[in-house]
């Protein structure tokens, strides 16, 4: 099972809303295609090698999730916020971009995922290193691309304001698990 973090949470959302959807995919599966990358040709070590800044990534990364989980939970806690319909009030692309690049870029915990642990789990692949992180990449760009696209599947359960309430709950509960488990391992 995947975990939904915020990023894929985010394009979730994008989908069901039916807005700037080939962007935000495109910008999240480009983005982890890098990072994959970055994290196959190394980068990954030193950062692990270095406790001190594997820590203050884990501790960024636990706050960031916090403040994601607490958006979430406020906008659980509020149905009249949620705007179910994706004719209504869309947001702009500029802001879609945005945030789909915050997400992504200064998220510790997409760092912490695909720099570290790919980069880590690719260094058992010896000489096979860039096969795995092709692999990898085209893995996320189906990942992004079927929950962008096929969240759509979703809407008639995404119609009633209820449902934007329980998945914002459950989008809460589980960046707080991930920040508390973030935490645990320092």
């Amino acid at each position: 099972m995947t975990p939904i973090g915020a990023q894929n949470a985010f394009v979730l959302r994008q989908g069901l809303r039916r807005e700037h959807l080939v962007a935000v995919v495109a910008i999240c599966a480009i983005s982890d295609a890098v990072l994959i990358a970055l994290g196959v040709w190394g980068l990954g070590a030193p950062i692990e090698q270095a406790g001190w800044l594997l820590a203050a990534v884990r501790i960024a990364g636990a706050a960031f999730l916090l403040w994601y989980g607490i958006r979430s939970a406020i906008r659980a806690g509020r149905p009249n916020t949620l705007d179910t319909d994706p004719g209504g009030a869309p947001i702009p692309m500029r802001t879609a971009v945005a945030t789909a690049l915050a997400l992504t870029w200064l998220n510790p915990h997409v760092y912490l995922d695909t720099v570290v642990l790919l980069g880590s789990i690719s260094a058992t692949y010896d000489g096979r290193q860039l096969w795995f992180g092709l692999g990898a990449a085209l893995g996320s760009v189906a990942w992004f691309t079927a929950l962008g696209f096929g969240s759509r599947l979703l809407r008639p359960l995404f119609a009633r304001p209820a449902s934007w309430r329980i998945l914002d709950g459950l989008i809460a509960v589980v960046m707080f698990a991930i920040a508390v488990s973030l935490l645990a391992g320092l």
